[in-house]
């Protein structure tokens, strides 16, 4: 369907919902909790290991819907990506977390199914990366999203084949973990596409 036209006019805008001092939950590489630490310093040098999720909602004609990251991101700035991915707060359930940030993000509230887990390093630059045990989740809405300008640049939908066809011509594009988490969905969770219509 091509890059959507960004809807801004729902709450605020450009309200502010990403703080580097937010305590992220640190974990073990057995997902138990260990403690917490604030974003920025979470993701300084090589990371160190917390608790995120990735959420991917589709159209109920199948196609998904990317978000491409701002600007002003510390980490992969500009690169497209899955529908909205972050991190469940300190005393946030990831039920909690989920919701509240596809809200934040999009606008969008739907249910969202557990998919997998699994945890992954990226290195951005010297100074950054990922390192996260990651909870993956997808769902259908048929709403209008609605950009929060502060985390999104644009959107667009795609078909999944559409999809598979320019991450293999140009991977560079694409966020690390939204590449592992779609070859992982095409390969073990073809009922989250057959759902969705796709």
């Amino acid at each position: 369907m091509g890059n959507l036209e960004p809807t801004l006019d729902w709450q605020d805008p450009e309200r502010v919902v990403s703080f580097d001092d937010e305590p992220l939950v640190l974990v073990d590489e057995q997902d138990r909790e260990i403690g917490f630490l604030d974003k920025a310093s979470a993701h300084l040098g090589s990371g160190i290991l917390h608790r995120a999720f990735s959420l991917f909602v589709f159209n109920p004609g199948g196609e998904l819907l990317l978000q491409q990251r701002a600007a002003g991101k510390r980490l992969w700035p500009g690169y497209w990506s899955n529908t909205c991915c972050s991190h469940p707060r300190r005393g946030e359930t990831l039920d909690q977390a989920i919701h509240r940030r596809l809200d934040e993000e999009l606008g969008l509230q739907c249910p969202l199914q557990f998919l997998f887990k699994f945890q992954y390093q990226a290195q951005f630059d010297a100074d950054g990366a990922e390192h996260e045990l990651c909870w993956v989740y997808a769902g259908v809405s048929s709403d209008a999203p609605k950009v929060n300008a502060n985390e999104i640049a644009a959107l667009r939908y795609i078909a999944p084949a559409a999809l598979d066809a320019e991450m293999a011509a140009q991977p560079e594009r694409f966020t690390p973990w939204f590449m592992i988490e779609w070859q992982r969905i095409r390969r073990e969770h073809p009922q989250v596409l057959a759902s969705a219509g796709g």
